[in-house]
């Protein structure tokens, strides 16, 4: 019992909030990049399969979701 004590109402919200802005910055990413190519890439990746893209934008979200956890954490 002494662990559902320890947590609070203020942290629940904001870890939901941040949750919610991390979550739309990825899909403003993904617009992005899917705007700047100029080839469709879910088109790459399912029926092309290329897995070389599926990793490169797989390391792309990595990357961006850990900048901006830092960036919510600081």
């Amino acid at each position: 019992m002494d662990l559902f004590s320890a947590i609070q109402l203020p942290e629940v919200v904001s870890t939901v909030v941040f949750t919610i802005i991390g979550m739309a910055l990825m899909f403003l990413v993904w617009k992005v990049i899917d705007w700047m190519t100029p080839f469709p890439i879910l088109k790459e990746i399912e029926k092309d399969q290329n897995v070389a893209l599926a990793v490169l934008i797989g390391f792309l979200f990595l990357s961006i979701s850990i900048i901006i956890a830092a960036v919510i954490l600081s």
